[in-house]
């Protein structure tokens, strides 16, 4: 196969193929006695996978995956796609305790007890008093990132806006269902940035079509991968086991050191 033959497959042009294999993401390629490149059924299929790997877990991603492969390092390539699955796992924890949070801040009782704050801002002891926690555990919540309050110019004191208690009284109801701050973290600074609860709500549905999208892109990079790695060389401790004997017992020979 020429440059051109796996390009066209793909509508990429072929120095993007050239570039693919300068950076190890294909293997490298053969060449006529003249100098030109030549392909073969493995790089087209390393180039399906490298494609795969990029819809699902990004050109960084993607890229270091291949090289790894390419070196033969299996494990690191394994791990590389691990971690991809493992934050995947991670951001649909964090998109389902939003939407609890958001159903909860925004339906019957719950939305009255979160009423939003009218008047001036709180202090650290009277947004404590509202939430029945102590200053110790408010500040804590600062530290994590969860909570940014102003500073009273003067007096230097914390003063808690209606954004502020919003993210306080989330941070509380989450901690009671026995999320850890960083988690929570995530989920306030979700709300922040989409400019509260009923924004976000709004939000939610494209979210979750997004990482149902990349789930399934994990999914079709995996079996682009296993293609793949049928046709490359393993290292040898990553060989498959050979079968059991019929009785599912070692031979004579291995039992008694004769063999």
């Amino acid at each position: 196969m020429r440059p051109f033959d796996l390009a066209r497959e793909h509508g990429i042009s072929t120095q993007a193929v050239r570039n693919y294999e300068r950076d190890g993401f294909l293997p490298a390629a053969g060449r006529t006695p003249s100098g030109y490149r030549t392909y073969t059924a493995t790089h087209a299929t390393a180039l399906r996978a490298y494609l795969a790997l990029v819809q699902a877990h990004g050109y960084a991603v993607g890229g270091q995956i291949m090289r790894a492969l390419n070196a033969g390092e299996l494990d690191g390539a394994l791990t590389a796609v691990d971690r991809g699955h493992a934050q995947l796992l991670r951001d649909r924890g964090t998109l389902d305790a939003v939407g609890r949070a958001v159903e909860d801040l925004t339906s019957g009782t719950a939305a009255a007890e979160h009423a939003p704050l009218d008047g001036a801002p709180l202090s650290i002891g009277e947004l404590s008093r509202r939430l029945g926690v102590t200053p110790a555990t408010l500040r804590n919540w600062e530290a994590a990132g969860i909570l940014a309050p102003a500073r009273e110019p003067v007096t230097g004191h914390r003063s808690y806006g209606s954004q502020d208690v919003r993210d306080a009284e989330l941070t509380h109801l989450l901690r009671r269902g026995g999320y850890p701050l960083e988690h929570i973290r995530a989920v306030v600074l979700q709300i922040r940035t989409a400019g509260g609860t009923e924004a976000l709500s709004a939000a939610l549905d494209d979210w979750r079509r997004r990482l149902t999208t990349r789930g399934v892109a994990m999914l079709d990079a995996a079996a682009r991968l296993s293609e793949y790695l049928a046709l490359v060389p393993r290292d040898p401790r990553h060989a498959e086991p050979g079968p059991p004997d019929r009785d599912g017992t070692d031979s004579p020979g291995d039992q008694d050191g004769r063999g």
